[in-house]
Parts: structure tokens; C-alpha cells; sequence
């Protein structure tokens, strides 16, 4: 697998210049993913498309879980240059969350297949390098950058997962729920009152702003500190 995504599988060597190749029919299985879902995909599927036999295509991807790789690293592209713009790191990351979230828009099936340990190619990591080197300017650990992006990951997810099949999800749920509310007002005030409170601003906005300014404390936390120098008594753990 991890071959066939970083490019270190030979074409076979005999007969003719292969007609077929492990990003052409990667392709061919996102058309089917983006339309119908990653379920819907399968060797058959794809040889209909491709016109090829399936022993063909086995020659460049063996196994679906393979299969299932290369389709992730050819959708996901060039990663994004985020380095150009005002505003820093902060602005930076913000840049890289919109760009991730369309990508997850663009092939909502890549919330599948990203899902639990498994192999990454140069594409899907050279993203993560990006929003790591985008914190290089703050005094945050390595381990702490890394956890930082796999946090903004985590939220850009969440809003992608529930934005699959509408428009503006937040209002279609809120649509949902206010006439129930409403009709048992004295259960839920709260919540009356936090729907009636004017327009609200989008879920990935304002999850991702407390996000950034978390890490923003953090950075000046340990800016302030300084560097070999250990957290005051009593400092929570997680500084150390």
C-alpha cells in the first residue's frame, strides 16, 4: 500500500506501454465515490468505467483497502499554499480549515476513508506540514503543533460530517427543533433564548475562533515563561 502511494510501484516491465495507471484508475473510482459514496465503489464498478478486465487493474491496485489510499491521496490533492496573506499564523490556519472543509465538501467520502491508523501519501501529509510550519512562529512545542492541527482537524470534521446533503445544516437543524421548543418553553429557556437572540454566525467560524484563541493563550503563555523554564507550582499538567 504505502508503494502505491508515494509512487514506488514499477509498472510491469513486459509488452507494451501500459495503457492503465494507478491515478487513472484512482480517478476513475472518485467519479464513482463523489456520486454515489465510497460503498458504492468496487472493482467491477470501475472496470465498467475503465474497460478494462479486473486482472488489469489488480496488476496496480491489489486490494480495495489500497485502492481506498490512492483514492485519498490523488483527491486531496496539491496541499494549499497558506503562507501568502496577512495575519500570521493565525490567519494562516484559517486559510488552511477553508481549504480543508472544501475538500471535504468537494468528496464528502474522504470522512470515511480518513478515518482510524492507516497510511498516508506525500500529498495528504504535505497538508499537515503545512498547518504545522504555519505554528512555527509560536512558542508552542512540536507535540503541541501537532495536536493543535489534529484539533482543528477534529472541528472542521464535525461541521463537514453535518453539513453532507445541505445547504446550511445549523438552520435546517435549528428549523427542526424551535417548534418543539417552543411548545415545552418552560424546559428549555435557555435555549429559546439563545435562538431568538438575532443571527447567529456560522458554527465553523466561531468554533474555529475560540480554537485559535486557545492556542493563542497558549502561545503567550509559554512566550511569557520563556524557554527552559519550568510551569509554576500548581500549572496544569498538560503545560508540562
Amino acid at each position: 500500500m504505502v508503494d502505491i502511494i508515494w509512487g514506488n510501484r514499477r509498472p510491469p516491465s513486459r509488452g507494451p506501454k501500459p495503457a492503465l495507471s494507478p491515478e487513472r484508475i484512482a480517478r476513475a473510482a472518485i467519479e464513482i465515490a463523489d456520486a454515489e459514496g465510497l460503498a458504492a465503489v468496487s472493482m467491477q464498478r470501475i472496470t465498467a468505467s475503465l474497460g478494462f478486465t479486473k486482472m488489469a487493474v489488480y496488476r496496480y491496485v491489489p486490494a480495495k483497502a489500497d485502492l481506498v489510499a490512492l483514492m485519498t491521496e490523488v483527491a486531496s490533492g496539491e496541499p494549499p499554499d497558506i503562507s501568502q496573506g496577512q495575519g500570521g499564523w493565525r490567519e494562516a490556519l484559517k486559510r488552511w480549515a477553508a481549504e480543508l472543509l472544501g475538500l471535504f465538501h468537494r468528496h464528502p467520502w474522504l470522512l470515511e476513508a480518513t478515518i482510524g491508523p492507516r497510511a498516508m501519501g506525500p500529498r495528504e501529509l504535505g497538508w499537515l506540514e503545512r498547518a504545522v510550519r504555519a505554528l512555527g512562529e509560536t512558542a508552542l512545542t512540536g507535540a503541541e503543533k501537532l495536536d493543535v492541527v489534529a484539533t482543528i482537524t477534529g472541528h472542521v470534521r464535525t461541521i463537514a460530517q453535518q453539513g453532507k446533503g445541505s445547504a446550511d445544516p445549523e438552520a435546517q437543524m435549528m428549523g427542526a427543533i424551535k417548534p418543539m421548543i417552543e411548545a415545552r418553553s418552560e424546559e428549555f429557556p435557555a435555549l429559546i433564548a439563545a435562538m431568538s437572540g438575532g443571527k447567529r454566525d456560522a458554527a465553523f467560524d466561531v468554533g474555529l475562533e475560540c480554537l485559535l484563541d486557545g492556542v493563542e493563550v497558549l502561545h503567550e503563555r509559554r512566550s511569557a515563561r520563556g524557554p527552559g523554564r519550568k510551569p509554576p507550582d500548581g500549572a496544569r499538567s498538560s503545560e508540562q
